[in-house]
């Protein structure tokens, strides 16, 4: 899955042409306009109200939605833009130029990092001379779904769980299972921060059924966690598709939720057209906020995507934030991001925070 999604030949994130949007393989809450990146501008500016406000975007791709961004925070709050400071954080060199073309407009604005690590090295021991500390909101937005994940199947038999590799035959990729003894198993689930599954009840694994299916993603988990490190005083903040962990082992889940999306088809062939199509899994919330509060963070809310974006249009309405007009295009994207069948519920927000105050 790494390879193919992340090879710098072949990946499918790697190639310059057209992923997203009607020309591409799926629709995401930035491709139907603005809108999304303006109302979380807008929530971003009401949480970095301080002298020292750094905005962290991870996973910026094309640089579409920091633009988004940063022309309604320029156009709305003069005064916090030209105190506000924005990183990208973007490992892959060519991406990073794909940024640079995009954020051209706001060269002075923006910098880059390799890594979280990258990032804290560069950052200054002592906050800047002023009466308020540093704050920041590290984001994402559809990153770690995109993550590879090891996929694991049940041995109702046996009570026992196994993992499924790729294997070449016949001039095509087929699953194999792997050879892993009990114990690597289980350091991958803890890893996943999974372990509880390991001693399941009975009333659980009493009926999940033979090759029941589930994906564990230990890289989305390091990520909040190295995100997590990197936060001194502020918000961390992810929007993606994903699932608690009561309802990944739901019994009839039965093939996981490892998904391939190709020119706006869902496809359950995922071996198909390596580095040419979309491969996503939902990401467990649940192990995500645990490792967060257990990094020192605060979960502050986990809503779905339409409730966290009516909480912020909701005080806009009130006039207790400053937006600007709901034209008729913002009201019909607002739409799009929020209802239930479209976009609102598919998504899910999970923000936590630290407060060194």
């Amino acid at each position: 899955m790494e390879l193919a999604l992340y090879c710098p030949v072949f990946g499918y994130y790697e190639a310059e042409g057209d992923k997203i949007g009607r020309r591409g393989d799926y629709y995401t809450s930035v491709s139907t306009g603005s809108l999304f990146g303006e109302l979380l501008a807008c929530q971003f500016a009401e949480w970095l109200n301080t002298e020292n406000p750094r905005l962290i975007e991870a996973g910026a791709h094309k640089g579409e939605l920091a633009t988004d961004i940063l022309v309604w925070m320029r156009d709305n709050h003069p005064a916090f833009f030209g105190r506000l400071k924005y990183v990208i954080v973007e490992p892959s060199e060519r991406r990073r130029a794909w940024q640079r073309r995009r954020l051209t407009g706001f060269h002075r604005k923006v910098e880059w990092a390799e890594t979280f690590e990258a990032l804290v090295a560069h950052a200054p021991s002592k906050p800047e001379p002023s009466s308020d500390p540093s704050t920041d909101v590290i984001f994402s937005n559809e990153l770690l779904d995109s993550m590879p994940v090891h996929r694991l199947g049940w041995n109702a038999r046996d009570h026992t769980w196994f993992e499924w590799g790729v294997a070449w035959q016949s001039g095509r990729f087929v699953w194999e299972r792997l050879a892993k003894e009990p114990s690597e198993i289980g350091q991958l689930f803890e890893a996943s921060g999974l372990i509880p599954i390991l001693a399941a009840p009975p009333a659980l694994t009493e009926v999940l059924p033979d090759g029941f299916i589930i994906e564990l993603c230990p890289s989305a988990l390091d990520w909040w966690r190295q995100a997590a490190g990197a936060l001194r005083s502020g918000k961390l903040l992810t929007v993606d598709y994903g699932l608690t962990i009561q309802e990944l082992l739901m019994p009839e889940r039965t093939q996981g939720t490892l998904r391939a999306f190709y020119q706006h088809s869902v496809s359950a062939d995922l071996l198909a057209n390596p580095g040419r199509q979309d491969l996503t899994a939902q990401i467990n919330f649940s192990a995500l906020q645990a490792a967060g509060e257990a990094a020192g963070l605060k979960t502050d809310m986990f809503l779905t995507q339409g409730q966290f974006l009516t909480g912020i249009a909701g005080r806009t309405w009130s006039g207790q934030l400053t937006f600007g007009e709901w034209r008729a295009d913002r009201k019909r994207q607002f739409q799009t991001l929020t209802h239930p069948e479209h976009l609102g519920r598919a998504f899910r927000v999970l923000v936590q925070s630290r407060d060194m105050g």
